[in-house]
Order: C-alpha cells, then structure tokens, then sequence
C-alpha cells in the first residue's frame, strides 16, 4: 500500500478536518494570531479558549507549574467576556480550518447566550466546558450533574445551529451516565477528558504551591486515564468522541483512537514538543494505518472493542 492509499481526513458532526488532530482549548487559543499560526502548523481544527458572558481575571500566580508526572495549572478561567471575543472570532471567518469555540457560564441560560453570539460571530461549533475542575459555579461544578448536563446541552442546542460538542470531567464516578445524559439531549459530540483535580505542596514553605491551592493535573500522567473514560463513553453513546489527555505522540494518538475517539486535542505537549507536534502526530498515524494495512482514521475508530 502506498501514502497514497491512506486518508487522514475526518468528519464530526459535519465538521471535515483535513487529519484528526485538534487544539485543545486553554492553549494558544486566546487570539486570532494564535490560532492562525497553529492552523498553519498543520492541526486539523482549532478550539479556542473558554470564554463566558463576562470578562474574569482569573486567578493569581502561580497558576501553571511543571510537576514530574506533567503540569497542574488553576488559571481560573480568564477571559475578556463574549462581547469583546467575538471580534477574535470575525477575524477567523476565512480560516482554512473549522474554528471550536470553547464556552462556559454558571446557569444553561449563560452557556446559550455565549454560544449563541460565538456561532453568529462565525464558529463553526462549539465546545461546552463542562469539566473545568477549579472554578466555582462552573465547570465541573455543572458537569458532574447529569440532569444539569443534559439542561445546559438541550438550551444551547436550541440557540444554536452549528454543532455542540460536550466536554466532560474526569472527576465523577461513572463518566459514562454524564456522556450519555450529554447525548440523550442532542450533544453532537462528546470531548473527553478535562483535567484531572490535583494539587502540589512544597515542602520548604510547607504551603500550597497554586495560589489557588487546586487545578487540574493534564499531560502524559493522565493518559491513561482519558483512555479508560473514552472507552467507558464509546460503550453507551452513538455520537463521536474527542480524545483529550495526554497525547504527545502518535502513539498516545492512536491509542484514544483505538478505545473509541474519531479525532484528538493536543494540550500540553505544544509546551514540550512544540507546534511541530500536530504534523508529527499525523505523520505517525498515517505511516500506522500504512503499516498496520488500514486505510482511514476511521477503520480504527473503537477497534479495542472488537477484538
């Protein structure tokens, strides 16, 4: 078989993504010249970072910190608020990719409001940020309830057209009844996983180090992890999933695919790998599915499951 012969191109929910790497929101997503410099760096789609109904600072330093197993961050959601970001999203109208937009708000009448104005503005879907593990009143302060899930996806997808993708958390005990109450209220698509809830200590000042004590702990510690959840999701739901959590090589890539994702965001490991990362990522998987004598992305989709 010959490179030819392999296609890397992926659809979700009507999306069409050129290779099945995404940005993960929280990463360079803030600007519009981000975001074109990482399309240019070969990702399939971009997602942007969270925004709300209103402008938040966010949290104080030191909000990011670089642990052994990956990084804990509690940034706090910052964010300029929905009516100054939808001119960052204006300026994405002729981006050669599909542009996510990553929204959240403390009732479903706030995650409907935001949308609606981001997917006017040119958003060709959005990602509702259920799973943020450090902020009060969002989040996964939402996400861990199934009945308020299922409320805040069936009103946005009433004010929107475009598709919504519902990003989960980790911290709950059965991910898979979050995911499905998602999809029982018309998710499009399910993103999976956030951060996982963590905290560091450091033992001179005998303090916490985060100044806001808790964040979420992402990169390669909780691969394993997003594996587990993204399987127990392809298990109950008949809507694609986004693989999220600790993939910084093809191989990580390959693997969320084979336990049910159809596409994956790449996070933390720009911070390592750079933004060669993505066309690294899909050049492994496409000399993989050479190899292994498939020929797309979607011939692997769940296949841990049939053998």
């Amino acid at each position: 078989m010959n490179l030819m012969d392999v296609s890397l191109k992926t659809e979700i929910a009507g999306l069409n993504l050129r290779n099945p790497t995404i940005l993960a929101s929280g990463i360079l997503g803030s600007s519009a010249e981000y975001l074109r410099e990482v399309a240019r760096a070969g990702a399939g789609a971009v997602t942007t970072k969270s925004v709300g109904p209103k402008p938040r600072g966010g949290y104080k330093n030191p909000t990011v910190i670089q642990v052994d197993c990956g990084f804990l961050n509690a940034v706090g959601l910052p964010n300029p608020g929905i009516e100054k970001f939808v001119d960052e999203i204006r300026r994405l109208r002729d981006l050669e990719i599909p542009l996510i937009v990553s929204v959240y708000g403390s009732s479903p009448e706030e995650y409907a409001e935001v949308s609606s104005m981001a997917v006017n503005a040119g958003a060709d879907a959005i990602e509702l940020n259920l799973s943020c593990p450090h902020v009060r009143g969002a989040g996964a302060e939402i996400g861990r309830d199934p009945c308020l899930v299922s409320q805040v996806v069936k009103m946005v997808k009433e004010s929107v057209n475009s598709p919504v993708f519902a990003k989960l958390t980790p911290n709950v005990s059965d991910i898979g009844e979050i995911a499905a109450a998602a999809a029982s209220a018309g998710a499009d698509a399910i993103t999976a996983i956030n951060t996982v809830r963590a905290m560091a200590i450091d033992i001179e000042t005998c303090r916490p180090i985060l100044a806001n004590k808790v964040g979420g702990l992402s990169g390669g510690a909780i691969k394993p992890i997003a594996v587990r959840c993204i399987y127990e999701i392809y298990e109950v739901v008949d809507i694609p999933i986004i693989g999220c959590g600790g993939v910084r090589t093809w191989r990580d890539a390959v693997e969320l695919i084979l336990a049910g994702a159809s596409a994956v965001q790449i996070g933390s490991a720009i911070a390592i790998e750079g933004l060669s990362v993505f066309r690294s990522i899909a050049k492994g998987i496409e000399y993989y599915l050479q190899r292994k004598g498939f020929k797309s992305v979607g011939d692997i989709v769940g296949l841990a499951h049939k053998k």
